[in-house]
């Protein structure tokens, strides 16, 4: 099951250890500053990247596993 989230949601479900894998969707598109989806204060996830492909347009799609 997918569920497409916020980043406040989606730190609240890493902190009660309920994510399975975080699928990242990674534009080759620079704004300027922005909010960060695990900002400092956030306890480090381990991650392994299970998965990548790059699409036609530069897109990265990112599949990371908590370890």
């Amino acid at each position: 099951m997918a569920v497409l989230v916020s980043g406040e949601l989606a730190r609240s479900l890493s902190r009660q250890s309920l994510v399975d894998e975080y699928v990242l969707l990674i534009h080759p598109l620079l704004l300027g500053a922005g909010r960060r989806l695990f900002p400092d204060a956030t306890v480090p996830t381990d991650l392994r990247l299970v998965d990548s492909v790059t699409t036609t347009t530069g897109v990265v799609i990112a599949t990371y596993r908590p370890r």
